[in-house]
């Protein structure tokens, strides 16, 4: 188990070093942060002082040499905007995009799960292929503008809930969220559900195909020969056999919602790190779009590598099957 993990941290380490290369070098090497940050009334004299000060004067690979020097002490760069650490101002938006994130996956299980139970276990009523098609919406819409239509109808029209911002936090060991409070949940709520239909779609149609799958098994034939209630056939024999790629899916996918939270948290300019790094982009403030690049480059390799050594907990065939390949 050890030379297992062991293994699977050298090949995060050397992907988070590819990346970091191909990061640095597609967003250093495009375009002038000068001609943006600089007044055009500055002198010829105040330009060359400003781009010596921010670093860009050296050449492009001695660039990179400092950026993983001071990268291996915690430093990936000072804002050219900011003018204070790159990775202080990621943290600070970090809690807004990962509250969302979460919210957006709760929200994508509650739903998803149920409906997708349904659909498996009575799976040629109209409520369950009512509930496909809806799933195949969830997969075609694109995100800016099922947002732009929640916005629409329930903050224009409806006035119910409002359209932008993160509204009230309270802080929760030390870290703002919104959703202690009720102003904070409205806030929540819009693009939450904008951020989750995608992966509401995706649960209800593998927890379809898991039920049905699971309904041909001999385990669950036995049980319902023994008489056991409907109930406690779905609760015990169904569900908890088809969780566990549901709940892989659902580990995997956080990493992804976590990385396209950026067009959801532009539309309802909720302030995360998506909208960070927009912001960044529009006035080319290149640390911070390789340390919000990296931050979330490392979460996706943490986030397998966890789903990894869980499997190998799980299941001791993974161990087996990668030893036997080496």
């Amino acid at each position: 188990m050890l030379v297992f993990v062991i293994r699977r941290l050298l090949q995060s380490l050397l992907v988070l070093f590819v990346m970091s290369l191909l990061v640095f070098a597609g967003v250093y090497a495009v375009g002038t942060p000068i001609d943006i940050l600089i007044s055009p009334e500055a002198t010829q004299a105040d330009r060359i002082a400003v781009v010596a000060a921010l670093g860009l004067d050296k050449p492009l690979w001695l660039q990179y040499l400092l950026f993983v020097q001071h990268a291996f002490g915690g430093d990936l760069g000072k804002s050219f905007a900011y003018n204070i650490p790159a990775i202080q101002l990621i943290f600070e938006r970090m809690p807004a995009t990962l509250e969302l994130a979460s919210f957006a996956m709760l929200l994508a299980v509650v739903i998803g799960l149920p409906l997708g139970l349904y659909a498996g276990l009575k799976p040629k009523s109209l409520p369950a292929r009512s509930i496909m098609a809806g799933s195949i919406l969830g997969f075609s819409l694109p995100t800016f503008w099922v947002g732009l239509m929640l916005i629409m109808v329930f903050a224009v029209w409806l006035g119910w809930l409002p359209s932008n911002g993160r509204g009230s936090t309270v802080a929760l060991l030390g870290v703002p969220v919104s959703f202690l409070s009720i102003d904070g949940l409205r806030h929540l709520l819009l693009p939450g559900l904008t951020l989750a239909l995608l992966n509401i779609a995706l649960i209800i149609r593998l927890t379809r195909a898991g039920t049905q799958e699971a309904l041909l098994t001999d385990y669950v034939k036995f049980a319902r020969a023994k008489g056991l209630t409907d109930a406690r056939v779905v609760g015990v024999h169904i569900l908890k056999n088809i969780l566990i790629p549901i709940v892989t899916v659902i580990a995997l996918q956080f990493g992804s919602v976590i990385a396209f939270a950026v067009v959801t948290e532009t539309i309802f300019a909720w302030p995360g790190m998506g909208k960070l790094l927009i912001d960044s982009i529009n006035v080319l403030d290149r640390p911070v779009i390789v340390a919000y690049l990296l931050i979330v480059v490392a979460m996706f390799i943490l986030i397998n590598l966890l789903v990894d050594i869980a499997y190998s907990l799980l299941d001791p065939r993974v161990r087996l099957s990668d030893a036997g390949t080496n």
